[in-house]
This record gives structure tokens, C-alpha cells and sequence, in this order.
């Protein structure tokens, strides 16, 4: 069985989500980031940790995109076009919308209070407006894969959820109905519950 290391709210969602899509059973710790839980397992103290068999893999799409592979799920096959071009919009993802965000959150409450820049936060709205608009473009069908849902839906609905939290606006039309419809996915529902 799968044990996930992490509060719901943080990035474990998304491992928690992928174990609720593919119908598999896992313990929760909802330990906190730098809490000893996280650091006997990871000594960065960032959360999510995944531990199978008394291995730990940290990083939530390290961690999802494993996870999928293992169980032939939520992903193309390694080592096809399809893959590769869901592999090119996942890191779309993180290298646009999630490490803005992430830059957002830092300076926000996770850096010492001497080391924030508060004002770097009008530069990264600006970015994420020109960072949506091309994701809005990759937009296929009803899934970032056209018919397919990957773990790369999983990434960006976390991430757009993430950016209403943190007041960076999405006015895409297209892609709150993107976010609403994979949001209505039952796994989704049962994990938001946790979060709560």
C-alpha cells in the first residue's frame, strides 16, 4: 500500500487525486512541510513524499507520473509522440503557471519576512496573464490531451485552483470551463473533501 506524506492543500493533492483516479489504496499523513514526519523521509521538508515498500519518492509529478506509468493510466506510453507532447505541456505547466506561482508564494510567507519582495508580485500577475493566454491556446478539447484525461489536467486544475487562492485571476472563459468540468470528476470531489 501506498502511504502520502503531506497536507491536502499543498502540492499533495496531486498525488492524492492521481491514487483517487486510479482507484488505489494509500494511508495519508497530513504531516507538514519541515514537520520530523517529512524530514525522516525528506531532508529538503518539502511535501508530498509518496513511500512504497519503504522507498520514498518525492516531487508530485515525479510521484504522479510514476504512479500513472505503474498503473497503465492517466498517461500516454512512455516513449511515444503522445507522450512527448504530454510530457512538452506538463512542463509547460510547471515552468509557466506553477513556478509563478510558487515565486508568488514565497514572497509571500515561505522565505523569511527580510528576504520577501513583496512588490515582484505585480511582474509575476503580468507574467501569468501571458502564461494563461498560451496555455488557453494548447486548449483541444475537453482534456489538455483533446479526449485524453492525463496527469497533466491534474497539474493545471491544481495550479488554477492555486491561482484563485492566491488572487492571480484567470478570465480565460475557456479555461474555467476547462477547470469546472475536470473539477466535477468524482476523484477530484473526494479529494477536495480532504482538503477541507
Amino acid at each position: 500500500m501506498y502511504t502520502v506524506i503531506g497536507k491536502p492543500m499543498t502540492r499533495a493533492f496531486r498525488v492524492i487525486w492521481t491514487l483517487e483516479e486510479l482507484g488505489q489504496p494509500y494511508d495519508l499523513n497530513t504531516a507538514a512541510p519541515h514537520s520530523p514526519d517529512i524530514v525522516a523521509v525528506n531532508p529538503s521538508g518539502k511535501v508530498p513524499a509518496l513511500v512504497e515498500d519503504g522507498e520514498v519518492i518525492t516531487d508530485s509529478t515525479a510521484i504522479i507520473t510514476y504512479l500513472a506509468d505503474k498503473h497503465g493510466a492517466l498517461t500516454a506510453p512512455a516513449g511515444t509522440l503522445a507522450r512527448a507532447k504530454q510530457d512538452a505541456v506538463t512542463h509547460q505547466i510547471l515552468d509557466e503557471i506553477d513556478a509563478v506561482l510558487w515565486t508568488a508564494a514565497r514572497h509571500s510567507f515561505a522565505l523569511p519576512e527580510e528576504q520577501r519582495v513583496p512588490a515582484i508580485k505585480d511582474s509575476l500577475r503580468w507574467e501569468f496573464e501571458r502564461n494563461i493566454a498560451r496555455l488557453e491556446a494548447r486548449l483541444t478539447g475537453p482534456y489538455l490531451m483533446g479526449d485524453a484525461f492525463t496527469i497533466a489536467d491534474i497539474i493545471c486544475v491544481h495550479c488554477l485552483n492555486w491561482a484563485y487562492g492566491a488572487k492571480f485571476p484567470v478570465e480565460s472563459r475557456a479555461l474555467l470551463d476547462y477547470s469546472k468540468t475536470v473539477r466535477s470528476r468524482d476523484a477530484f470531489q473526494r479529494t477536495a473533501a480532504l482538503a477541507k
